[in-house]
């Protein structure tokens, strides 16, 4: 229970995070948002920092630092750029794939073992979204070279969010590390390697004055959600649970999403609301 409920927090964190950022990648570029998000949630986290043998178990630090870099500095930054491009539901909506991805990774790399149920509620719950995915989400006209952009973007941050889960979920069911300590780590070589690569942007970025309060706040708040307490609750997923159904929870965003669809200029229809609640179908199939 407590990897589930984990799930549906991180997944509520995420959503609204993912509306912050989308409004304030209007005025900031992705991997200047990427940068202030990732360097603030590390100080939030540092208390964590003197509670970790650094030196007693290199190897699973430096595992759960590769997940960091790709899962963080990549992903997100590919997450927010494709968030600025296509929108919060639509960006979501490419979680669809991660059900399915997840399973057969932890099936192939870690021998994760599922029952035919948890393969059955997988494939409902991505059958789900992708039908979530063609009720008005995409029209003709989105698909000019600036969204493929956007897309392609979708897409490499699915994979790069599933690779880092499935190094985070080794090291969770081999080492002595917590979720709280696995959060720092990643979060903190995400926000070195984010300003090794992009200095410049990190220095503009404390020399915004555009940037005011009212943002600061919000950029903050979401942080604390989508960040610290979303990768947190993540960490807590894969410790105790099997990436597959971990994954096949986490995937609900979309549906979440439904929630703030409309301030984002997204129309609901009833097919998208029936898929929505088949979705969650797939899940009680896959943790009964």
């Amino acid at each position: 229970m407590i990897g589930f409920f984990a799930a549906i927090s991180a997944v509520l964190s995420w959503t609204f995070a993912c509306s912050v950022w989308r409004r304030e990648s209007k005025n900031l570029l992705p991997r200047q948002i990427n940068i202030y998000k990732n360097v603030l949630a590390s100080i939030f986290f540092l208390p964590a920092v003197i509670t970790i043998s650094w030196f007693s178990d290199v190897t699973s630090i430096f595992v759960l630092m590769i997940s960091g870099i790709v899962g963080i500095s990549i992903g997100d930054t590919l997450y927010i750029n494709s968030l600025k491009i296509l929108g919060t539901r639509k960006t979501l909506s490419f979680e669809a794939l991660t059900p399915i991805i997840a399973t057969t990774l932890g099936t192939l790399s870690i021998n994760e073992i599922y029952p035919k149920k948890v393969w059955i509620g997988s494939l409902i719950v991505s059958f789900s979204l992708m039908m979530i995915v063609r009720q008005n989400t995409f029209k003709k006209e989105d698909f000019s070279e600036k969204n493929i952009i956007g897309i392609l973007c979708a897409l490499g941050s699915v994979f790069c969010a599933v690779f880092a889960a499935l190094l985070s979920r080794i090291i969770l069911i081999s080492s002595t590390l917590t979720p709280l300590q696995t959060t720092e780590i990643r979060l903190l070589s995400a926000s070195m390697f984010l300003f090794l690569i992009f200095k410049k942007d990190f220095i503009e970025l404390l020399n915004n004055r555009s940037i005011t309060k009212k943002k600061h706040l919000n950029l903050i708040l979401s942080t604390l959600l989508g960040t610290n307490f979303g990768i947190l609750f993540q960490q807590m997923v894969f410790k105790f649970l099997p990436i597959g159904i971990g994954w096949t929870l986490l995937s609900l965003s979309p549906v979440f999403a439904l929630f703030i669809s409309k301030r984002e200029g997204d129309d609901i229809n009833k097919l998208t609301i029936f898929y929505s609640f088949l979705s969650f179908i797939g899940v009680a199939i896959a943790l009964t």
